[in-house]
């Protein structure tokens, strides 16, 4: 029995006969492709012959072993595919991807516009062989404006977006200290979420008219989007939003611990007094600098170097849970491997294991939601490099092994 074929005997889930094709490379199209076969729907990842996926070679790797069925970005990107390898750019790999394009709902692929435009496989030119298709297309700004074109990574749509200028909040001296990049692929992984949420618009809309589209998503808009509140304050009040530790000041902090971090925040005045019960009630905190809101806000570094003086000699955990049973609005800043050992994610078995054939068994972020009638699940490891073509170019679209060979030793395959 052929995967397709167990899971389609499995339970349903929220998207069971939805045929996805993805097109895509490094995160922001693998991500969209792969929420979407998580939740059901039959995701066939189209690889580069030899090469695969530009992520298969970015690390951390298993075991620091630079190998590209370790990589562990791939590995969870591309969770419940089904995976092959085929040369686009070749007129007989270009018919094959047409073919593949007639039996599916939706193709997610994120490359450069001209790229698409120059192979042949532009919307107004698939739409031709599929009405029906939805096509998302996800590039750093977009399929219009004079930026569509340009080539982006991560870092520069994330400070093109709006975000970077007040990012870090709350430092002591803006001059000296240049806003940063939040750590993470934030626009790549944000784009994903944004492009599988419109592209399942459409094909709601699809299901009532039997008409596809293009969904257009630019990763700079994604993140600009999360940006609303210094946009607006520039927008109503003519005035820049400032990183400056004065817009924090009295209202939040991160103070050091034992093992970690903690953050506080005394948004009203019985939090301060409660903080103090906890701290002993410091004869410090009798000083009139620290009696009031307004003056703790003037003099917020002396307050912090107080409280840190406190804190270090204890653990986060030993803070956190003192302040909380004194309903103090404290908590502790969690690392990865508390994230990981977490019995609230443990109680809602967030985290599964998955065992690939060459990585071995891997702990992954599952989902963040749970649906009752049609689970969230994994039904196999990312696929190893061209692990499906006879699958799928055979029992799919009627290819005999024989043609496989010849394809191979043409690198069509």
């Amino acid at each position: 029995m052929t995967q397709i074929e167990t899971c389609q005997r499995k339970k349903r889930q929220a998207l069971s006969d939805l045929k996805v094709l993805e097109y895509g490379h490094h995160i922001s199209g693998p991500y969209c492709a792969k929420l979407m076969a998580d939740m059901g729907a039959q995701v066939i990842k189209v690889e580069e012959p030899g090469m695969g996926d530009e992520t298969r070679r970015i690390g951390p790797f298993l075991h620091d072993n630079p190998h590209p069925e370790r990589s562990d970005l791939f590995l969870y990107l591309n969770t419940n595919k089904l995976g092959i390898t085929l040369k686009v750019n070749n007129p007989r790999g270009k018919n094959i991807f047409k073919e593949l394009i007639k039996q599916a709902d939706i193709l997610i692929e994120n490359n450069p516009p001209a790229k698409m435009r120059e192979l042949g496989l532009d919307y107004e030119t698939l739409k031709q062989v599929n009405p029906r298709l939805i096509m998302t297309s996800i590039t750093p700004f977009g399929q219009a404006g004079p930026y569509r074109d340009y080539k982006a990574t991560d870092l520069i749509t994330f400070h093109m977006s709006g975000l970077g200028y007040v990012t870090p909040p709350g430092v002591e001296h803006p001059p000296s200290q240049p806003p940063l990049k939040a750590g993470g692929r934030q626009s790549d992984f944000v784009a994903g979420l944004a492009a599988a949420t419109a592209t399942l618009l459409a094909l709601f809309q699809l299901r009532i008219t039997g008409v596809g589209q293009q969904v257009d998503v630019s990763q700079q808009e994604t993140l600009t989007s999360l940006a609303s509140l210094i946009l607006g304050m520039y927008a109503y009040e003519k005035m820049s939003h400032l990183r400056s530790g004065h817009v924090l000041a009295g209202a939040v902090a991160i103070l050091p611990c034992k093992n970690g971090y903690a953050t506080i925040e005394p948004v009203g005045p019985m939090h301060w007094e409660r903080m103090m019960e906890v701290m002993g009630n410091p004869k410090w905190a009798e000083d009139g600098r620290f009696k009031e809101m307004a003056s703790r806000r003037k003099n917020w570094d002396a307050v912090i170097s107080l409280l840190a003086e406190w804190t270090k000699q204890h653990t986060k955990e030993e803070f956190t849970r003192t302040a909380q049973m004194k309903r103090t609005p404290v908590i502790s800043v969690s690392m990865p491997s508390d994230v990981v050992n977490s019995k609230q994610w443990a109680a809602r078995g967030f985290f599964v294991d998955i065992d690939h054939p060459v990585a071995g068994t891997v702990k992954y972020p599952g989902a963040p939601f749970k649906l009752s009638q049609t689970p969230w699940r994994v039904d196999r490891p990312a696929p190893l490099l061209g692990q499906h073509n006879e699958e799928i170019l055979c029992q799919q679209l009627g290819y005999s092994r024989e043609d496989l060979v010849k394809m191979a030793q043409a690198g069509i395959i």
